[in-house]
């Protein structure tokens, strides 16, 4: 996927593929744009995680549309 203008890859399990992209369903955004937002909120930590983690870590974090 392309995030910020680079090519970069994630491995995250299924189950996480599946909430991300509800997640980006739910926000009216494709996938790459969601994750890019996650990442500008990674890099934005004082002690910045990997992108799988950070992305596993914000969707845990985020409510669940009711």
């Amino acid at each position: 996927m392309t995030i910020a203008g680079h090519q970069t890859s994630i491995s995250l399990e299924p189950l996480f593929w599946e909430a991300l992209k509800a997640a980006a369903d739910a926000r009216s955004l494709p996938v790459n744009a969601l994750v890019a937002q996650i990442d500008v909120e990674r890099l934005e930590s004082d002690t910045p995680c990997g992108l799988a983690s950070a992305v596993r870590l914000w969707l845990a974090s985020t409510p669940k549309p009711t």
